[in-house]
């Protein structure tokens, strides 16, 4: 995809995308701190602008699973909702099925598509109810 549209696939590059497939939800800050293991002089900016990239290319996808910086992940993956403890700070992942009569409702009243893959629900998880 890159050498199509007139781009290298640099090392650096190569690195930051094989980063989020290992790490999963990843930040940039913790696709730095795992390309810099290997490749020290890889900064902070260059791992920006190349989730960018990638995103512009499909092959990542973000979501916000805080107040803090975005979190990527293959594009390849299922699409799946979000579920974030506010306690604990776990992440889960659900089926989108879970999303379709708020997604259908949407659709039918307002004539707008919800981009599922970039749902977050925010609440408190089994664990930490139970605590409580």
């Amino acid at each position: 995809m890159l050498r199509e549209r007139g781009l290298r696939l640099t090392p650096q590059r190569q690195l930051i995308l094989e980063a989020v497939h290992e790490l999963g939800h990843a930040t940039p800050e913790s696709v730095h701190n795992a390309v810099r293991e290997r490749a020290a002089g890889v900064n902070i900016t260059t791992v920006y602008r190349t989730l960018e990239l990638l995103e512009e290319l499909g092959l990542v996808n973000h979501t916000h699973l805080s107040h803090g910086s975005p979190t990527y992940h293959a594009a390849g993956e299922d699409q799946h909702v979000h579920l974030v403890c506010r306690a604990c700070g776990s992440i889960a992942e659900v089926d989108p099925a879970v999303m379709e009569p708020v997604t259908d409702r949407l659709l039918r009243e307002r004539d707008f598509r919800v981009d599922v893959g970039h749902v977050s629900l925010f609440g408190v998880c089994g664990n930490c109810k139970e605590a409580e």
